[in-house]
């Protein structure tokens, strides 16, 4: 049975919808995440080479596990068109044990 505490959830943003696509695919594809949320209209305000932009952008969710945390963060950034792409982990403390167990069982790796 999945423990809550080995489940994450990762945030991350992309341009637009077309990159988000090809990011959330090639995660799930990989079986580095077992599903991937695409939220569109997102804007963000944030400073970037000390001015202050906005842009519009997705937000992705990312389901995975702790155990494939680091190699889904490096690919992640490998896969990213930003210098610098969010990464953001968050450690899930509970939830349905079906669901949780459904993550763990799709995000395994490469096998």
């Amino acid at each position: 049975m999945m423990n809550e505490t080995q489940t994450r959830l990762i945030l991350s943003t992309a341009p637009n919808l077309t990159e988000a696509r090809r990011i959330a695919a090639a995660l799930v594809e990989r079986q580095l995440a077992a599903c991937v949320n695409l939220i569109p209209g997102l804007e963000s305000h944030y400073r970037w080479q000390g001015k202050v932009e906005t842009a519009e952008e997705i937000l992705l969710l990312i389901k995975t596990t702790e155990a494939q945390e680091k190699t889904l963060l490096t690919a992640l950034s490998e896969l990213h068109p930003y210098e610098v792409p969010e990464g953001l982990v968050l450690p899930i403390a509970g939830g349905l044990a079906s669901y949780l167990e459904w993550v763990a069982a799709n995000s395994k790796g490469d096998s």
